[in-house]
């Protein structure tokens, strides 16, 4: 499986976990995340140092997409049809704005799956 991919928060907490799976999926592709995605995993208020420098270690190896106009619509409508949070709609508006598939853990996403690539991903 080549090709660009948008992760959420959930599959990156997994691969800094080390999951062998999540890694094995993402193998060879370019993958971006939101700053959605960033800002949820390094505001855990019980980080640690160690873990705040792997994350953004982790970080740094992919690719953070930012807000903008696009994002910015497609996200508002996405909240506005499918009366989700607003950092899922973000999130999603961005895989949206990169035309390319979302891997996600978070079953809640299946709502919106008619508008995205979205891959599901079982964790075990």
């Amino acid at each position: 499986m080549n090709g660009d991919i948008l992760i959420d928060t959930n599959i990156a907490l997994y691969l800094l976990e080390g999951d062998k799976r999540v890694a094995d999926l993402l193998d060879g592709k370019r993958v971006f995340t939101s700053f959605i995605t960033e800002v949820e995993i390094l505001s855990y208020s019980k980080i640690t140092k160690d873990e705040e420098s792997k994350i953004k270690e982790f970080l740094s190896e992919i690719t953070i997409v930012g807000w903008n106009d696009v994002v910015w619509d497609q996200a508002i409508k996405l909240k506005r049809n499918y009366k989700i949070k607003l950092p899922d709609a973000i999130i999603i508006a961005t895989a949206i704005y990169l035309k390319v598939p979302f891997l996600a853990a978070d079953k809640e996403f299946l709502k919106v799956s008619e508008e995205i690539d979205l891959i599901v991903y079982e964790y075990q």
